[in-house]
């Protein structure tokens, strides 16, 4: 099965692109939705971080309080250290656990892995056999992340400047999403690459069948 990693900055798309794979027959693997599920209500994670960072870590209804964590994390490096010393892990676990579900399934063309630090982990680019970006100027992403999280300028240029540049993402690019467009310029794009990645997924025609 063809393996895919899916990145793009803070407000590029990744997410809407994500669904539009999703939509055509794609297995979507995304760890940041999993990095919410490990610190919601009961979840893996929470026991770690309270121990490691005290109740006050915690909304009222047990989940991990992303806005107190982002401020801390922000403030103090080692408090990030420790928070991705907790998460990391986890991640990686829940990642692999449903990988393996769905190649033994194989009900599905191909897989794809929503990384959004892909860039800056250093080790997603060996796990997978092409890399696609969600590409969109700096300035839309500004703007995109203020609407959709009421975020100032400068907390979004504060998150930017903690993520790959834009150059270095797309040096590790093997395909490209321009996202800089109206989003209804979005579906012809990943129907252009699902063609591609359903081909490069098919087992070759002279490999038969071993007697």
């Amino acid at each position: 099965m063809l393996e895919i990693g899916l990145t793009g900055g803070i407000g590029s798309g990744k997410s809407r692109v994500a669904d539009l794979f999703a939509a055509r027959g794609a297995a979507v693997i995304d760890t940041d939705l999993l990095a919410h599920e490990i610190t919601a209500p009961g979840g893996l994670a929470m026991p770690a971080l309270v121990e490691a960072f005290g109740p006050g870590c915690l909304r009222a209804d047990g989940a991990m309080d992303r806005d107190a964590m982002r401020a801390l994390v922000f403030s103090d490096p080692t408090a990030k250290r420790r928070l991705e010393a907790i998460t990391h892990p986890l991640i990686r676990q829940l990642t692999e656990a449903r990988a393996l579900a769905v190649r033994t399934e194989g009900r599905h063309p191909y897989l794809i892995y929503v990384v959004p630090l892909l860039v800056e982990s250093g080790t997603w680019r060996e796990r997978v056999e092409r890399v696609v970006v969600v590409d969109c100027s700096e300035e839309n992403q500004i703007a995109r992340v203020m609407a959709r999280n009421g975020f100032t300028r400068a907390q979004v240029e504060s998150i930017m400047a903690r993520q790959a540049t834009r150059a270095q993402r797309l040096a590790v690019a093997t395909d490209v999403i321009d996202n800089d467009g109206p989003p209804q310029a979005l579906p012809a794009q990943v129907d252009q690459l699902d063609a591609l990645y359903r081909s490069l997924s098919s087992p070759s025609p002279a490999a038969g069948i071993p007697h």
